[in-house]
């Protein structure tokens, strides 16, 4: 499994035209793919790191805050294309993403744990849609996790 993190001062997720998630203020937009041998054990842990991860900075300008510090909202977007291949020309290949019957629960489970400690302050893409997802990154600090 695959996370990577974007703090944010402000993000959304629209499809065909309709706002599926936003938010204003600090935050996190975390892009997840997930291989075929993903297990939920793996994805709780990931999530937890996800809420604790110290990239927000405090008063004397430190990362040293994590999302729930800082009071922070989260958005959750499943993103098969982060097992691209690109070792071999210049089509991506994506065997080494979990097909959609294995990750979408697994993606599912993801929000779910988040929202057990996050609430209203999680929001989600759509599973297997295209979506427009909108941020602006704040440092720019992205960080990726994996599993």
């Amino acid at each position: 499994m695959r996370l990577l993190v974007q703090r944010v001062t402000q993000a959304s997720v629209a499809v065909a035209g309709e706002t599926v998630s936003a938010f204003e203020g600090p935050g996190l937009l975390a892009l997840c793919g997930f291989a075929p041998g993903d297990t939920p054990a793996q994805a709780e842990r990931l999530c937890a790191k996800l809420l604790r991860l110290r990239i927000f900075e405090d008063e004397r300008g430190a990362m040293n805050r994590s999302v729930l510090d800082v009071g922070g909202s989260v958005i959750l977007v499943s993103q098969f294309t982060l097992y691209a291949d690109t070792t071999h020309g210049n089509r991506p290949g994506f065997s080494a993403a979990a097909r959609p019957e294995v990750a979408e629960p697994l993606y599912r489970h993801c929000l779910a744990t988040l929202r057990a400690t996050l609430g209203d302050r999680l929001g989600g893409g759509v599973f297997g849609a295209e979506m427009e997802v909108r941020l602006l990154n704040h440092g720019p600090c992205t960080i990726l996790l994996e599993a």
